[in-house]
């Protein structure tokens, strides 16, 4: 297929234009204008950028790319020399941040929830990036933090009381401890994203609402994954998740 028809099928599946974000959401760097094989992954290193090269692929769809508002716009040193090697190899590089974040169906949410069992009810906070919903199990928040390690391969750091009783669980991927007061708000038990911060700590012990820390990169596999199964499924080309490693 032609690039631009492949960026065309991801804007309407995205919808980009409805989110305020943090770097541009699209082609992001030109290459060839025919795609026959696409490499996806969580972010645009130069590790996956090889493993794009050492597989033939003429576009790498990743969730973290470049191009952050408030970093330095010039094109030196890291960022130079992965952008030099994608021009050099005539790579295109496509990047969605909050638009696969926020999928109903492909989304780091969605996905995650899917991974993990957990069964949404809705989608609140700001661009509707905080999801909650049910724990079918139940159980200990020591349970449900050790549950969602095995699930995600790494162990999952757990803050507040590991008694306390886990149905009602909030979350959202990747680098959204700051959402976890609005999370409380909702009067959940249990809150997952992937990192944390010092506050995180007092406030699980004292709102007594369990914090699970399961990994940036470990909670934003399965979006990527999923939009390049259904870019695929689409338009019959050949595409390949890529899991380079990050214990981050």
């Amino acid at each position: 297929m032609q690039l631009n028809e492949l960026v065309a099928s991801l804007d309407q599946l995205l919808e980009p234009w409805r989110f305020k974000d943090y770097a541009p959401n699209g082609l992001q760097v030109e290459g060839r204008s025919e795609v026959r094989k696409v490499v996806t992954g969580v972010t645009a290193s130069m590790a996956l950028i090889d493993e794009a090269i050492a597989r033939g692929a003429d576009a790498l769809l990743v969730h973290h790319g470049y191009f952050w508002k408030g970093e330095d716009a010039r094109l030196t040193g890291m960022k130079r020399r992965r952008v030099a090697k994608l021009l050099q190899h005539d790579i295109s590089l496509l990047a969605y941040h909050l638009p696969l974040d926020a999928h109903p169906d492909l989304g780091n949410n969605a996905t995650l929830a899917a991974e993990l069992g957990l069964q949404p009810q809705g989608q609140t906070g700001e661009q509707g990036l905080l999801w909650h919903g049910l724990w079918p199990q139940s159980g200990t928040a020591r349970s449900f933090a050790d549950h969602v390690g095995a699930m995600l391969g790494r162990p999952a750091q757990l803050l507040g009381d590991e008694n306390q009783r886990v149905s009602r669980v909030a979350w959202c991927t990747g680098g959204a401890q700051g959402f976890f007061e609005e999370a409380i708000s909702l009067g959940v038990d249990a809150f997952i994203t992937g990192e944390v911060s010092e506050q995180n700590f007092h406030l699980a012990r004292e709102c007594g609402v369990a914090f699970i820390a399961a990994g940036h990169h470990a909670t934003e596999r399965f979006g990527v994954r999923a939009l390049g199964e259904k870019v695929s499924h689409l338009h019959g080309i050949s595409v390949d998740f890529v899991d380079v490693f990050n214990p981050v």
